[in-house]
């Protein structure tokens, strides 16, 4: 009995000193931006950051990040440095490879993937389509995984609302909250829902969140967090406050952070990463 207590002592240890116990887990948010062919972005562009993209993601080894903005090429320079990582998500423009991804990757060491989807935000949700008064296709990557820490089932959707499109961003979010209408199956299983909304935590466009019992996950650890700078404009501009994750059914927010700290360049990217680290429990 000695030795396993001492083993179990030494567990969780190590969970403490890494921040987290074992039932906990982290998931990051991410608007990589894409890389452009004509290179606007100078010495941010995606070539000078990618090495501490790659960095940040393994340094940080969240059990799931959701990429907006990436391209194929981003993601297959990804795909070959991120060990223990597989990724879902499709080009919105045809389905395939074409256009931005709504990317996610998933470590395979804490979670298994159950089934997957992508949705256009749009009238015809089931093809690649562009919807309202949106400028741009939009799409969310939609995953159901298995937790291996804590035997848990949870979805994990990430998307992208248009930057330009004030109907179709308050659409988007409707058309993603019908997945938790209570004639849907996903209503007892815990949720997130994260990504770059183009909206402050306060534009009404988001409220169809808040009627199926979404809510912000920096309000549940501080306030001030809902409305910290994310999209840093590569220190250009002022900055605004426009990435977010929504949780609900027995999800408690413990960690939520803005990841500006320092992977070897000065930005990794227009936008800072979100963290979270989050725990189920028994509702």
């Amino acid at each position: 009995m000695g030795n396993i207590k001492k083993i179990f002592l030494f567990v969780v240890f190590l969970a403490f000193a890494q921040g987290m116990t074992a039932q906990e887990l982290k998931i990051v948010s991410f608007n990589i931006r894409y890389n452009s062919w004509n290179n606007i972005d100078g010495e941010n562009g995606w070539p000078y950051r990618k090495a501490a993209v790659a960095k940040m993601i393994l340094e940080e080894r969240p059990a799931a990040i959701g990429l907006q903005e990436a391209l194929i090429d981003q993601l297959q320079y990804l795909d070959s440095n991120l060990p223990g990582y597989r990724r879902i998500g499709v080009g919105r423009d045809d389905g395939k490879e074409a256009g931005e991804f709504m990317a996610i990757y998933y470590d395979t060491a804490q979670l298994i993937l159950d089934g997957s989807q992508t949705l256009w935000l749009s009238e015809t949700p089931e093809v690649p389509s562009k919807g309202w008064d949106a400028a741009c296709y939009r799409t969310a990557t939609v995953a159901n995984f298995f937790d291996r820490q804590s035997h848990r089932n949870f979805y994990y959707i990430n998307t992208h609302l248009d930057h330009m499109g004030k109907t179709a961003r308050a659409e988007g979010v409707k058309l993603i909250s019908s997945l938790f209408t209570p004639s849907k199956s996903a209503l007892i299983v815990p949720a997130i829902v994260g990504g770059d909304m183009n909206s402050s935590i306060l534009d009404t466009a988001l409220l169809a969140f808040e009627y199926v019992h979404l809510r912000p996950a920096c309000d549940m650890v501080s306030t001030a967090l809902c409305h910290a700078i994310t999209y840093n404009a590569y220190g250009k501009g002022p900055g605004a406050s426009i990435d977010h994750f929504f949780v609900r059914g027995g999800i408690e927010v413990k960690q939520y952070r803005i990841l500006d700290g320092d992977y070897g360049v000065p930005y990794i990217s227009d936008h800072y990463p979100i963290e979270m680290v989050i725990e189920f429990y028994n509702y």
